[in-house]
């Protein structure tokens, strides 16, 4: 008997084969909140019956329903690659570094069609009896990733699913031994791209990639169902530095509104030999939106400069991600 709280909740996820079609959790993340719901769209008759002042139950009916919200967790240093993948759209294969257990994986923008996941949470009830809400075909809309001072790398993930299915199985939660990124791992460089140099100063830094799709896509003969969405803007990159006001790099760049290379590391503990636990977002270009710095008072200046991502004509966006883990 489990425990009848949100202790006593799990969360678990795997690749689908195509969309919508379930398959069992495999890998079994921890997370910290999400707020995945069934939602439904319903129609009301509005028929006129002598003397009936109140409208019939009956004539009430579900007309098209899909699920989705949102997933908020630490980016741990295992068990990410889903993820990464179902946000990114590059099919990948991690790779072996050396001869040891490190494996590297490389998510390079790409469509995401064919990309989606089963998302499986278990909620408890007060009882201790953990009810199974499963999530199929479940994309990734956008990811927000941030970290600053004394923390850690945070990611709020917004997931669209085609439906919620409560006839499955819940599947056991294994837990094997990881931990999160976090601020002391943090580095920050900038400059001609694959020559990037450390910057000083940084405080805080978010960002967010959004994969923008036709989540609407419902069409007579499937019982209400939407098919998979399909990419229908441009990707959007935006984030934010925050910093201690130490020189004037990022000013200069806003001022003459100059592209540069972002590349935001974490590097934990040594895998094998040269080998470390890795996430690396690599930004070919950004520019930077707003704003100047101000000075408010006594205090240290920190200016906060927003940024978007942009495409050079050559390199795309990537994020790098060192484990053990052997496949996705």
């Amino acid at each position: 008997m489990g425990i009848g709280s949100g202790l006593g909740a799990q969360l678990g996820w795997a690749a689908e084969s195509s969309y919508g079609t379930y398959v069992a959790p495999s890998k079994f993340p921890e997370f910290t909140k999400e707020s995945l719901v069934l939602r439904k769209q319903t129609a009301q008759s509005a028929g006129i019956a002598a003397g009936r002042l109140l409208a019939g139950a009956s004539r009430r009916v579900a007309t098209t329903r899909d699920a989705g919200g949102s997933i908020d967790l630490e980016v741990p240093n295992k068990l990410f690659g889903l993820i990464l993948q179902a946000l990114m759209g590059t099919t990948v294969t991690p790779v072996q570094q050396g001869a040891g257990p490190a494996y590297l994986q490389t998510h390079t923008l790409a469509d995401v069609a064919g990309k989606s996941l089963t998302i499986q949470k278990g909620v408890p009830l007060t009882t201790g009896v953990v009810t199974d809400k499963t999530f199929v075909g479940c994309k990734v809309i956008s990811a927000e990733f941030s970290c600053e001072v004394g923390g850690m790398l945070v990611c709020t993930l917004e997931i669209d699913a085609k439906d919620c299915d409560e006839t499955q199985t819940l599947a056991v939660a294994s837990y094997p031994a990881f931990s999160p990124f976090h601020f002391a791992q943090m580095a920050c460089k900038m400059g001609s791209f694959g020559t990037e140099t450390a910057q000083d100063g940084i405080r805080k830094v978010s960002v967010k990639i959004e994969r923008p799709q036709a989540t609407d896509r419902y069409y007579a003969g499937a019982n209400g169902l939407k098919k998979e969405p399909i990419s229908n803007e441009l990707v959007k990159i935006s984030g934010t530095i925050e910093m201690d006001y130490v020189d004037t790099t990022i000013d200069d760049l806003h001022t003459s509104d100059a592209g540069t290379s972002f590349v935001w590391e974490f590097i934990g503990p040594t895998i094998a030999a040269t080998f470390k636990e890795t996430i690396r977002f690599t930004l070919p270009v950004i520019k930077f939106d707003d704003a100047p710095p101000q000075v408010e008072g006594f205090a240290v200046v920190k200016p906060s400069f927003n940024f978007t991502g942009l495409y050079d004509g050559t390199n795309l966006p990537k994020i790098e991600y060192m484990s053990t883990d052997v496949t996705l």
